[in-house]
């Protein structure tokens, strides 16, 4: 944690010295910054679009991961599934976020829908490929003797399946966060009257850093917090428990 604290406040001094030598309007300081935090955060308006964003993260996540679990899980299980979805998990890797989204709201609408659908199929193939490869390392012995045994379906997934899987989920949920959060942003200045990226994109367009900055860092604020004190812990426990059962 120490380390952590020096390591903010370095970014805080070069960030005073360098507004010091650029123009205010460029990179204002960082006491303009907060000011305007504190100002949006009296008005109730920071708070309200703080939580637009971090619901559409949320339900674009669960989706992602609930799905491309699933998929990935059929996949790495069966060589027939693979390869009849493997194309289209191909196609998705690598066709861009943007396209997705403009596509979703020509198709679907303006709408939450389109939104939340548009950053949850850009996740989902990540989760999917991540998952196949941890359903194809799991241990056959385990189903063997789970299937000798006759145990019921749901002590099949939560006590055979989902604790070999663990490190892969892990390593998905951390690297789909920091996707989606990206993404949403995106789908909010390009279709949704509220939200983080939508004041982002407003502060765009009036060339007002001071403004942007105030709505960025927040949201950057809180995605660390989660990452430290949620994602981190899972990740952290899921290392622990790996050896063990190596």
């Amino acid at each position: 944690m120490p380390v952590r604290l020096l390591s903010f406040l370095l970014l805080l001094l070069l960030w005073e010295a360098a507004s010091t030598i650029a123009a205010s309007r460029l990179l204002p300081s960082p006491q303009a910054v907060l000011s305007v935090v504190g100002a949006e955060a009296a008005s109730g308006a920071l708070a309200f679009n703080l939580a637009a964003t971090l619901a559409r993260v949320v339900a674009a996540f669960i989706l992602a991961m609930a799905v491309g679990m699933a998929l990935g899980v059929a996949m790495g299980r069966s060589k027939a599934v693979d390869r009849f979805c493997d194309p289209w998990l191909i196609v998705l890797l690598n066709l861009p976020a943007l396209v997705v989204i403009v596509l979703a709201y020509i198709w679907i609408g303006l709408n939450e829908v389109a939104a939340i659908g548009a950053v949850a199929l850009n996740k989902l193939p990540n989760t999917t490929a991540t998952v196949r490869e941890g359903a194809r390392a799991l241990d056959r012995g385990l189903d063997e003797v789970a299937e000798i045994f006759a145990m019921p379906l749901k002590i099949r997934i939560f006590d055979v399946l989902l604790p070999q899987l663990a490190p892969y989920l892990a390593a998905s949920m951390r690297s789909g966060l920091s996707l989606v959060w990206k993404i949403v942003l995106v789908v909010e200045l390009l279709g949704r009257s509220n939200g983080i990226g939508f004041e982002i994109g407003t502060a765009f367009q009036l060339f007002d850093v001071t403004r942007l900055l105030a709505y960025a860092l927040p949201f950057v604020a809180i995605m660390l917090a989660i990452e430290t004190f949620v994602v981190q812990p899972i990740e952290r426990r899921v290392s622990r428990w790996r050896p063990q059962h190596a």
